[in-house]
C-alpha cells in the first residue's frame, strides 16, 4: 500500500488529515508517491526529499472532522506558523479574513492554484487587529469542496516566485477525481454562554447557525486520460453577535453595541479540466467564480450623536455595511514536449471586485430628507499572467534537473466612485461644502451647537475615481543537483522588472544531506522582494473614526497626492528581504522529528502610518483641507527582524485493534521593528510617524508561541478526534496609549465520526467546547479604547464562544 502526500514532517501541521489518511495504508512495504511539489520544479522531488519544509494538508479529510468551512480557518487551526482572525467593525476586512505566515504581512506570503500565481483581494485593510496598511490573499474565494490538498512551502521563495513570496508559498490544489459525486451537507451553531459574571450579552442563546452544502462530480472526458471535476458549493452564515453587557456598561454605554461575525452568503463554482488532444500534448482549464454578501454592523451612532437625526432614528442607530465581492478566475494552458524538455505554457487570469452597499444609516447633513441606504462605491482588481516553464533531466551525477522560464503580468487596480450623498457634505441649502463654504452655512445640530459631519454614517463613499494599471517581466532559472544519492544543492535566481518601479534579482541556494536514511540536514538562504500593491500606491479615502469616544474626520492620501508630495512622503518602492532557515529531520516510521529554524530581516516594509493631528501640517494644508482632523499615509516606513522556529513531532501506534495518531506541532515567533524610516521633513516624529499602537498592531500578526496537539485514534467504523491549540499573549495598545492585553488561552476541538457505509459517513462534534473567549477588556469599553469598540478585539483565537456541527458526507 502507499501513503499518500505525506510531507517530511509527517504532514506536522495537519495532523486532523494525517490521522484518518494514514489508517490502514502502512505497512513495511510501504512506499512514498511522487508527488508536484511546492518549491521545487522537479518533477521526481517528492516532499520527503526537499531541502526545505512543506507542509501537504488534505482539506477533504481535516474538514470532515472539523466545524470549520473556509479555507482561512481550516488552515489557523492546522498549522502552528499560519494565523488569520475574523474582523469586527473592520470595514471591508469583516468579509475577508488577513491571513499570515510566520507572523509576517498578509502580502508576504504568495498564494498559487494548482501551481499558477492567484489574484489578490482589492481590499486593502485599513482596520482591525492584523495587516494594518496591507492587501492581501483571500483564500476564502476557493471552496473547500474543491480542494485536493493544500501545500505550505514555509520557506523564503521570491527567487522562485516572484513578488509576495517573502514569507512563503501557499499552493492550492483543485481536486483531479475524474468519476463519481461527492457531497457535503454541514450545519453548525453557536451555542451562547457568557463568560464571567454575564459582561457579555448575545440576541440568542444559539446564534451563528452555519450552513454549508458542497457537491463534487468527477467525469472522465473522452478515452485518453481526460477528466472534468467540478464543484457547486453554497454557504450561509448567521449574525453572532457578542455584546458588552447594557446593565453594566452603560455610563457611558459601550461606543459599540452590535460588535460580532457578520452574516454572511456565499456561492462557488470552480472546474479542473484536462484534456489530452494528442500524444505530448495537453491541454488544461481551470475555472473559479465565487460571489460573497457580507453584512456587518459598524459603529453605534446614539440617538443624541452629532451623526444622528432623531426623526429618522429616534432611538439612534447601528449602520449596516452590505459587501459584495465577485471573484473570477480563469486559467488555460497546454502542457508538451519540445527536445525533451517538458513545456507548460499558461495564461492565468483574475479578478476581484468589491462594492459597499451601506444600509441603516443616513447623512446627517441632509437632515430628515436624508436616504438610509447609499451606494458608496468599491475597489476592485484585475490580474492577467502569461508565461512558460520549462524542465528537463539530465544525467550528471545522480541527477540535475533544470527549469527556466518567463512571465509577463498585468494588474489594474480601480476605485469605484459612490454616490455623491455617501461622501458629501451639505451645507444648510443644500450645496456641497467647499473649502470656501462660510461656517455659518454649515449644517449644526440644534441640542448640541456642533457641526454634523458628511457622508454615509458607517462607512463613507469613495469620494473619488481611480484607474490605475502597470506591468512586469519575469525571468528565472531553478536548477537542482544530487550530488550523492545522500546529498542535494538547489539553487535558483529571478529577475523582474515593473514598469513602475523598476528592477530587481535575486537568488536562493538550499542543501539537503541525510546522514542516515533516518536523519537529515537541510537549509537554505535567499533574497526577496515584495512590490508596492496598486493599491498601496493609490488608495485615497476620507473616513470618520472613534478615538477615546471622539468621531474624529481622517484623510487617508495615496501615496501620489499633492498632500503626500507637500510632506515629504517618498513613492512607495519595493519591499527587500534576507531569509535564512536550517533544520533537521528525523523519521522511524512511527515517529517523526522536525525541527527548522528561521530568520527572516525585511527592509522598507509598507505599513500605514499613524495620523498626523491637523496642528502638525503647514498652514496651507490646512487652509487646503479644512475638514481634516488628522492624515495618514502608506509609506515605507519600517524594517523588521523575525526570527522563530517550528517543532513538530508525530507518534503512529496500533493500540487494540485501532490506531492512535499523536502530532505535536509548535511555533515560536518573535518579531521586532529595527528601524523607523521617516521622511526628511517628518525627522524627530518617529512616534507619529509609526505610533505605539500602530507598533503593536504590527507585532500582534502572530502570538509569540503557538502550539497545536491533535490526538486521532480509528477503529473499525469509528473514528475520534481531539485538538488543543494554545495561543500565546497577544498585546495591543488603545486610543488613550494603554495596553490591552490578551492573555494566553487554549481551545479545545472535539469530534466523532462514524462510517455507516463505504458511501457515508457522520461526524458530530464542538468547537471550542470549554467556550473560551479572548481576555476581556472591562476597563476599556466604555470609553471607547478598543479598537473594535467591543469588550475585547479579535485576535487569533476567536470570539464567538462554542460552536456544536454535524457534517454528512456521501458518495455515489
Amino acid at each position: 500500500m502507499k501513503i499518500k502526500y505525506i510531507s517530511a514532517i509527517f504532514l506536522g501541521a495537519s495532523a486532523l488529515s494525517y490521522a484518518q489518511q494514514v489508517h490502514d495504508t502502512i505497512t513495511k512495504e510501504s512506499k512514498i508517491d511522487e508527488v508536484a511539489i511546492t518549491g521545487s520544479r522537479n518533477k521526481k522531488r517528492t516532499v520527503t526529499n526537499t531541502p526545505v519544509p512543506i507542509d501537504v494538508i488534505d482539506i477533504k479529510q481535516a474538514s470532515q472532522a472539523t466545524g470549520q468551512v473556509e479555507v482561512n480557518q481550516l488552515l489557523q487551526f492546522a498549522a502552528p506558523s499560519f494565523n488569520s482572525n475574523k474582523q469586527s467593525g473592520s470595514d471591508g476586512a469583516d468579509a475577508v479574513d488577513p491571513a499570515t505566515l510566520r507572523g509576517l504581512g498578509p502580502d508576504q506570503t504568495l498564494l498559487l492554484l494548482n501551481g499558477k500565481r492567484y489574484h489578490q483581494s482589492s481590499l486593502i485593510n485599513l482596520f482591525g487587529t492584523k495587516g494594518r496598511g496591507n492587501t492581501g490573499y483571500d483564500m476564502n474565494t476557493i471552496p473547500i469542496g474543491a480542494i485536493k490538498r493544500v501545500e505550505v512551502l514555509r520557506d523564503g521563495a521570491s527567487a522562485q516566485y516572484g513578488s509576495d513570496a517573502i514569507a512563503g508559498v501557499i499552493n492550492v490544489i483543485l481536486n483531479d477525481r475524474d468519476k463519481g459525486f461527492e457531497g457535503n451537507a454541514f450545519y453548525g451553531m453557536n451555542l451562547f454562554k457568557s463568560p464571567g459574571n454575564n459582561d457579555v450579552v448575545s440576541d440568542h442563546k444559539a446564534d451563528g447557525i452555519t450552513f454549508d452544502f458542497s457537491g463534487n462530480l468527477g467525469t472522465k472526458i473522452g478515452n485518453k486520460g481526460g477528466f472534468g471535476n467540478f464543484t457547486l458549493e453554497f454557504i450561509n452564515k448567521d449574525y453572532a453577535i457578542r455584546n458588552a453587557n447594557p446593565d453594566i456598561y452603560n455610563d457611558p454605554p459601550a461606543p459599540r453595541q452590535r460588535f460580532g461575525d457578520a452574516k454572511a452568503q456565499n456561492v462557488y463554482f470552480f472546474g479542473n479540466i484536462e484534456l489530452p488532444l494528442s500524444d505530448g500534448l495537453k491541454f488544461y482549464s481551470r475555472q473559479g467564480f465565487s460571489h460573497r454578501n457580507t453584512k456587518a454592523y459598524a459603529w453605534t451612532r446614539t440617538a443624541d450623536d452629532d451623526k444622528n437625526i432623531p426623526e429618522i432614528y429616534p432611538n439612534g442607530f447601528n449602520p449596516i455595511e452590505n459587501t459584495s465581492i465577485t471573484d473570477f478566475t480563469f486559467d488555460n494552458g497546454l502542457k508538451f514536449k519540445v527536445a525533451d524538455w517538458d513545456v507548460d505554457f499558461y495564461n492565468a487570469f483574475g479578478s476581484n471586485r468589491f462594492t459597499y452597499q451601506i444600509d441603516h444609516t443616513l447623512n446627517a447633513t441632509l437632515g430628515i430628507k436624508s436616504p438610509t441606504s447609499f451606494n458608496a462605491g468599491g475597489h476592485s482588481l484585475l490580474q492577467n499572467t502569461t508565461g512558460f516553464n520549462a524542465t528537463q533531466q539530465f544525467k550528471v551525477l545522480q541527477g540535475l534537473n533544470i527549469a527556466f522560464g518567463s512571465e509577463f503580468r498585468y494588474e489594474k487596480f480601480e476605485i469605484i466612485k459612490g454616490e455623491e450623498a455617501s461622501f458629501a457634505m451639505y451645507d444648510i441649502n443644500g450645496n456641497v461644502v467647499t473649502s470656501s463654504t462660510p461656517e455659518s452655512l454649515l449644517v449644526t445640530n440644534p441640542a448640541t451647537g456642533n457641526i454634523r459631519p458628511g457622508g454615509s454614517q458607517g462607512f463613507p463613499g469613495y469620494s473619488t475615481s481611480a484607474n490605475k494599471s502597470r506591468n512586469n517581466f519575469a525571468a528565472y532559472i531553478d536548477t537542482e543537483l544530487d550530488i550523492t544519492k545522500n546529498w542535494m544543492i538547489s539553487v535558483a535566481g529571478r529577475f523582474e522588472n515593473y514598469n513602475d518601479f523598476g528592477s530587481t534579482l535575486n537568488g536562493k541556494f538550499a542543501t539537503r544531506y541525510a546522514f542516515t536514511p533516518q536523519f537529515a540536514f537541510r537549509g537554505s538562504v535567499s533574497t526577496g522582494f515584495r512590490a508596492p500593491s496598486l493599491a498601496q500606491k493609490y488608495y485615497s479615502q476620507q473616513f470618520t473614526n472613534f478615538q477615546g469616544g471622539q468621531l474624529v474626520t481622517i484623510q487617508l492620501a495615496s501615496n501620489d497626492s499633492d498632500l503626500a508630495t507637500k510632506l515629504g512622503i517618498d513613492q512607495l518602492k519595493q519591499e527587500t528581504s534576507v531569509n535564512g532557515s536550517a533544520g533537521f529531520t528525523f523519521n522511524t516510521g512511527k515517529f517523526t522529528a522536525t525541527i527548522d529554524g528561521y530568520y527572516i530581516s525585511v527592509k522598507n516594509r509598507i505599513v500605514l502610518t499613524g495620523y498626523f493631528p491637523r496642528a502638525d501640517l503647514p498652514a496651507e494644508l490646512q487652509a487646503q483641507y479644512p475638514f481634516i482632523d488628522q492624515v495618514q499615509f502608506f509609506s515605507n516606513a519600517i524594517d523588521t527582524r523575525t526570527k522563530g522556529i517550528d517543532v513538530i513531532l508525530s507518534y503512529n501506534e496500533n493500540i487494540g485493534s485501532g490506531r492512535l495518531t499523536a502530532t505535536l506541532a509548535g511555533n515560536y515567533n518573535d518579531m521586532e521593528i529595527t528601524k523607523v524610516n521617516t521622511s526628511d521633513q517628518l525627522k524627530g516624529k518617529e512616534d507619529i510617524y509609526l505610533s505605539q499602537r500602530e507598533r503593536a498592531f504590527i507585532l500582534a500578526s502572530a502570538p509569540k508561541t503557538k502550539i497545536n496537539l491533535n490526538l486521532n485514534y480509528k477503529i473499525n467504523r469509528f473514528n475520534a478526534n481531539l485538538q488543543l491549540v494554545r495561543f500565546d499573549k497577544v498585546t495591543l495598545i488603545g486610543y488613550d496609549d494603554t495596553e490591552q492585553v490578551y492573555n494566553p488561552k487554549v481551545t479545545t476541538d472535539l469530534s466523532f465520526g462514524y462510517e455507516f457505509s463505504k458511501n457515508l459517513n457522520l461526524t458530530l462534534g464542538s468547537k471550542n467546547v470549554f467556550n473560551r473567549y479572548p481576555t476581556l477588556q472591562t476597563t476599556q469599553v466604555s470609553s471607547g479604547n478598543t479598537e473594535s469598540g467591543g469588550i475585547f478585539d479579535p485576535v487569533q483565537m476567536g470570539f464567538a464562544g462554542r460552536q456544536v456541527f454535524a457534517r454528512l458526507n456521501f458518495k455515489f
